[in-house]
């Protein structure tokens, strides 16, 4: 089956770095795809050269087979990290706005239902919250009824319950058939969402597959989590990680009853030491040396 979407070798060189290095992948139609890489990894410009925003230095963008074109343009849509709306217009004068652009049309009053915006049509765009104005620019991103949606970032800044209400909305939108590219800052949103993943790092590809599957291939083991207040003794001679942005120590292990008889002679009291499964940030963090926000 052709891929939703490829990239084929793209590069974008800027006179003193080289942003985006030879980035090939594909995406099947109908998944949740997310970029993931931290500031400087090349993600935000692999995805502006894709969306056609920023020209590559060389490389080509496929859509459905075909060099992204006029097809593409028609039957993609883009929720930009930020967009400014225009002033005193209302919720569906703005829907209605942005449909008049495209060949393609949703209807309206199905949109504003899809998008939970139902109650809020009349509301002018300065009285939107942050969760509603999202779900708005969600909204404006299928007014062409698109094929393939790009979401960049599209959660950043929300309260956690405005999050999970978009990722309903995300849920329903992929249900129905439409192609999802997702970038994130959130890991568990990644691993919530996404039925495959790409994490990028100094402008290169560094893995890629489904989450659960990278996470089985990386960590055949578990992980022993204390504050690091606790620790009291020298732990160099114990396989750790140190999370200082979180205050905690972390120790992989397949053997969880040695480990905690090595940690028993080094640490105050095991009181608050939690074992956990692998997650997605674990491997972001393995695999580029850095938290994703850094």
């Amino acid at each position: 089956m052709v891929p939703a979407l490829e990239a084929r070798h793209l590069v974008k060189r800027y006179p003193s770095v080289l942003a985006v290095d030879d980035v090939s992948f594909d995406v099947r139609a109908g998944i949740c795809f997310g970029l993931l890489g931290p500031n400087g990894a090349g993600k935000t410009t692999t995805v502006e050269i894709i969306e056609g925003v920023t020209p590559a230095t060389s490389g080509e963008v496929l859509y459905y087979g075909e060099p992204a074109g006029a097809r593409f343009r028609e039957e993609v849509g883009i929720q930009f990290q930020n967009t400014a709306l225009q002033d005193y217009l209302t919720v569906r004068e703005t829907l209605d706005m942005f449909r008049t652009l495209y060949d393609r049309r949703a209807d309206i009053d199905r949109l504003l239902e899809e998008c939970s915006l139902v109650e809020l049509q009349g509301r002018d765009n300065r009285r939107l919250s942050g969760g509603q104005r999202q779900r708005l620019l969600l909204a404006v991103a299928l007014v062409n009824r698109p094929r393939l949606v790009f979401l960049d970032e599209p959660t950043t800044g929300l309260d956690p319950q405005a999050r999970r209400n978009f990722w309903d909305l995300v849920k329903r939108i992929r249900a129905g058939g439409t192609t999802v590219i997702l970038t994130t800052h959130y890991m568990d949103e990644a691993q919530i969402l996404c039925d495959e993943i790409a994490i990028m790092d100094a402008g290169k590809v560094i893995t890629r597959g489904q989450p659960e599957a990278l996470l089985r291939r990386h960590y055949p083991n578990v992980i022993i989590e204390l504050p690091a207040e606790d620790v009291s003794g020298d732990l160099s001679n114990i396989e750790h990680r140190v999370r200082p942005e979180q205050g905690v120590i972390e120790i992989p292990t397949e053997d969880v009853n040695g480990s905690l008889r090595d940690l028993a002679l080094h640490v105050h009291g095991l009181n608050r030491l939690r074992i956990r499964q692998p997650n997605l940030e674990d491997l972001f963090l393995d695999l580029t040396g850095h938290s994703l926000r850094a």
